[in-house]
């Protein structure tokens, strides 16, 4: 059955490695729902957050596919119940249809959405929070002519996760020989570490 699942990969930051893992993607077929690339809490190592609908067997074999790149250290997928995510949206609206409405600031309100920018012709309204909460806020601001509208990809933070700093260290101290867990979300095969 499908379900929305989120992929981080850990990564070095290395020209050409966002279209090998698009490939994967497009191979199979998979429409990626929502992708964001950014530095990680470790210098020198992005990180990819991937949305996408799919069946968790799916996931696992992708998952496992995107590890094996050269310059992705480590990859992980999760349902949304095992994440906290984010995404921002922007809201261009006209500024005298807003300017004569009191409801209005009212409404942005309820919807914790704050105006970034205000000029003569225009006024731009910000809001964070999961699809649904901005979607509705489009449907809100419609009827006041709305300009234009645009959402970020999802920031994510696995529950669980202690960071990846951690995962380093437990590398960093194991010794050619030793057995490890390759992925605790891709299942629970052991591989051998080699350095």
């Amino acid at each position: 059955m499908k379900q929305e699942y989120t992929i981080t990969a850990y990564t070095e930051n290395q020209i050409g490695l966002l279209n090998r893992i698009a490939i994967m993607f497009s191979r199979r077929k998979i429409n990626i729902e929502s992708l964001n690339t950014s530095p990680s809490e470790i210098d020198g190592i992005h990180r990819f957050t991937i949305v996408i609908q799919e069946a968790e067997d799916v996931v696992r074999k992708l998952s496992r596919q995107i590890e094996k790149q050269v310059d992705v250290l480590k990859v992980y997928f999760n349902t949304n119940e095992e994440i906290i995510w984010q995404e921002l949206a922007l809201y261009k609206v006209p500024t005298d249809e807003i300017a004569e409405k009191v409801k209005v600031e009212r409404l942005l309100r309820e919807h914790g959405a704050r105006a970034v920018v205000i000029r003569k012709d225009y006024t731009i309204f910000e809001t964070s929070g999961h699809r649904e909460e901005t979607d509705k806020l489009i449907s809100v601001l419609a009827p006041f002519g709305l300009i234009e509208f645009v959402r970020s990809a999802r920031v994510a933070i696995i529950k669980s996760s202690k960071g990846f700093h951690e995962k380093l260290k437990e590398f960093e101290q194991l010794k050619p020989g030793d057995e490890v867990v390759e992925n605790e979300y891709l299942g629970n095969r052991n591989d051998v570490f080699s350095m």
